[in-house]
Parts: structure tokens; sequence; C-alpha cells
């Protein structure tokens, strides 16, 4: 059974999409997007540097742009991913791009909607100075209770050993000079702000308004949801958790323990991919992993497809 997955912000890096454009129709569809939500994708996904696509309103559409561009290219035109894709997941704006591949929201949807998600969140960021944080390594009953202690929030709980702590800058650099017990490391993250924390709440109420009169299908993949791991199976269920998740911690691991229960065994990650599979590889041993980083990667992601496919058809009737 074949998981489709979107990785989430942070995994931008300078120049990224470079490659894809050498592919046909990409840049004409980047551009078409790009007019429609007036952000140059093409300039921030090839000549951008690092601090330029830091920035929220930028790095969520160009990452959600990267994941449809490049999963979009491993069927052939016109297919139904629901006959070679058992499940789909995004890990936080992620989550945009796999609602758009399990059909619920159309490609063009999900630009617009991110786009928006985008300047809610660096809105609600910069209203207080805010950061997030990896922990590596470290037992999640001694971790959780300290970083409550610092008054922050586990705002990612990823799992393979991995928890992402989101607050003030004062709380993230007290973290840093006070590691819980047990953990390797403590590494920033290039966000601009405490995502998945209280301190999006008002970004919820701008996106409850853009989704007010968005048409949402009833997803045909299973898609697996950020709030709990559960398969949702409601178009605007599905639409209504991608607007509370923003303020609700991501529970990756959750998502990888359904991943599971389906019954996985091969995961592929929408580029720019790398961060989920790495976390695969620990959480889900045995479970065959490809990230999508170049289009070079493309023909082995469609042998893994072919090797894996499992139609959403057929697991529901399980």
């Amino acid at each position: 059974m074949l998981v489709l997955v979107a990785p989430g912000q942070g995994a931008q890096t300078p120049g990224f999409l470079t490659p894809w454009l050498d592919l046909p129709g990409v840049e004409d569809r980047l551009r078409e997007w790009s007019a429609a939500i007036d952000l140059d994708l093409v300039h921030y996904g090839t000549k951008a540097d690092a601090e330029e696509i830091r920035d929220t309103a930028v790095a969520q559409p160009l990452l959600v742009a990267s994941a449809l561009i490049s999963a979009r290219q491993l069927f052939a035109t016109g297919e139904d991913v629901s006959r070679q894709v058992g499940a789909t997941a995004g890990h936080s704006v992620g989550e945009l791009a796999a609602a758009a591949l399990a059909g619920t929201l159309t490609d063009g949807a999900a630009m617009e909607l991110v786009r928006r998600r985008g300047q809610a969140m660096a809105d609600a960021a910069a209203v207080t100075e805010t950061g997030m944080a990896a922990l590596l390594g470290g037992d999640e009953s001694v971790v959780l209770p300290h970083l409550e202690q610092l008054g922050l929030t586990a705002a990612n709980v990823n799992g393979a050993g991995q928890i992402v702590a989101a607050g003030t800058a004062e709380q993230i650099a007290a973290l840093a000079e006070n590691k819980p017990e047990g953990t390797r490391r403590v590494v920033p993250l290039k966000v601009a702000g405490a995502f998945h924390t209280h301190h999006m709440s008002p970004a919820v109420s701008a996106l409850e308004a853009a989704v007010a009169e968005l048409s949402a299908a009833d997803p045909h993949t299973a898609y697996v949801s950020n709030k709990d791991g559960q398969v949702v199976s409601s178009g605007q269920e599905l639409v209504q958790r991608l607007v509370g998740q923003v303020a609700n911690p991501v529970r990756w691991d959750r998502c990888m323990e359904t991943f599971k229960e389906l019954g996985v065994t091969a995961i592929i990650e929408a580029a720019p991919g790398g961060t989920l599979v790495g976390l695969a590889k620990r959480a889900l041993p045995g479970v065959q992993t490809l990230a999508l980083k170049t289009p070079e990667d493309l023909d082995a992601a469609r042998t893994l497809i072919a090797e894996h496919a499992s139609p959403a058809a057929d697991l529901a009737a399980e």
C-alpha cells in the first residue's frame, strides 16, 4: 500500500524549484498560479535567497506548489490518483497539497487557500516575536513536561524521537540553554512564528472567512489528518480541520501510526522531500521510502508506485 505525503514549512531551500522548470508545462503552470495568487512562484523558487523564502507568506504557497507540481508528474495526465495511491497526508501546510491530491480541493483552490493561509499566519506571527525549534532525542514523558514548565507548546509531535517546540523568542532561547534530559540537540527551525499554537488564533478567523464559500468534494483517497491521525472521509470536515489546524499541534506520530494500520508498504514524499521519509525510516522500519528532490527521482518513484500501488477502493473494501 502506497502513501503519498507532502512536506511542511522549513523544507524549502534556495533554488529548489529550478530543475522542475525544465519539465514540459511546469513553468506555464507555475506562472498561471502566480498570476492567480499575486506571488511570483518562479522567482521565489529559483532566484530568491534563504531569507526571502523564509517569509511565511512566501514559503507556504511555494511548498504547496512544489508538492503539487512534483506529485502530478508521477501520474499520466488525467489519471485518477486514487487508482494508484492508498492514502495521502501532509505535514502542516503540506495538508493543503494532500487535500488537492485526494480530490477535495482543486489545485487552483489549494493555491488560493494557501496564499490566504500564509498571509494570515504571517500577520499573526508579526504580533509577537516567536519561533520554533526541533528537539532531537529524549523521551516524550520527559520532554513534554519540560516544555510546559518553560511555557512552550509541543507544536509538532513527529514521532521517531522528534518533537518541535514553539513559543516566544525568549522561551526558545531558554530551551536552548536548558534542554530536557536525554535530548541530544535543540535545532532552531527556518520559520517565522510559533505555528500550531495559540499565537496563531487570529489566523483561524481569517481562514474561516476564506473557506466560507469554498467548494469541497469528499476525498477519493484516504486522507490522514494532522489533528489526530484519523482518516477523514468528508470534504467539509477536511476543510474545517485545515482551518483549525493552524492553531493546534501537528500529530505526525499518529499519522504514521495510521499508515501502519492501513498496511503501508511504501511512502513517497513530494518535493522538496526528505524530512518525512527520514521520520518514516525510523518509525516504520521495513517500509520503502523515496523523497522527490529533483526530476531525476521520478523514474524511481514511478517504479515504486508500480510495485506498491493499492487503489483506495480496494482499501475501503477490506
